[in-house]
């Protein structure tokens, strides 16, 4: 997920969805709330580490924060010499997430379809924006950091993709090689925020309206 997320085009939730643990992901993640700490306090870090799927969570997190760092620069070099072979294999893995994903839809019906279209649609109006000038002001990267987030744990979808439009990509890939703490945190607080926020509604979709969740997905693929 790490590595993908590095790439502009390719979500780590796409790599979420293929392997499997996409909805114990959106599930975990909704743990994480005010009530933890009750537990914490009152029960112990053991009760605190099993609601909240410690084990699972830190397992993940620390692969994409190991992922990132490690392979910011070689991704970087790749994007630099050689573009095609690194767009062709997440390519592929976007291509074959369409088929992957739309094998999940249980009832295709007129709604399902029209969602489906409109996801796709909307990804594709999206990789077709004009990206922005870089950005460096604290509170925009915060910002950033909110909706790329979003867009991370959201397949189809890239979060690298919404930096470039932003206009934050390359200010945040240098911090990253450069390891400026102050824009890092930054950062790292409105991606948490992004994260738990909207990790919310995606539970509340996938909850009450799979299908149609799944297909709106499907979409964001396909565009």
């Amino acid at each position: 997920m790490g590595a993908a997320d590095v790439v502009p085009g390719v979500s780590g939730g796409t790599i979420a969805f293929i392997s499997g643990i996409y909805e114990e992901l959106i599930t975990s993640i909704n743990t994480i709330n005010l009530e933890l700490f009750k537990i914490l306090k009152q029960k112990g870090f053991k009760a605190f580490w099993g609601k909240v799927n410690g084990n699972f969570l830190l397992a993940l997190f620390a692969g994409i924060f190991i992922s990132v760092f490690s392979l910011a620069k070689f991704l970087s070099w790749l994007l630099e010499n050689e573009p095609i072979l690194l767009w062709a294999f997440f390519f592929g893995l976007v291509f074959a997430s369409v088929l992957f994903v739309g094998k999940e839809i249980k009832k295709w019906s007129l709604l399902t379809v029209i969602v489906f279209l409109t996801g796709a649609i909307l990804a594709f109006i999206i990789t077709e924006l004009p990206p922005n000038e870089n950005v460096d002001s604290l509170l925009y990267l915060l910002l950033s950091g909110a909706l790329a987030v979003c867009a991370m744990i959201l397949p189809g979808i890239s979060g690298a993709f919404i930096l470039v439009l932003l206009g934050s990509y390359k200010t945040i890939l240098d911090v990253v090689h450069e390891r400026d703490v102050k824009i890092v945190i930054t950062v790292a607080i409105g991606a948490v925020f992004g994260l738990l926020s909207f990790a919310r509604l995606l539970k509340w979709m996938f909850t009450h309206y799979k299908n149609l969740t799944l297909a709106l997905l499907t979409g964001f693929f396909l565009g």
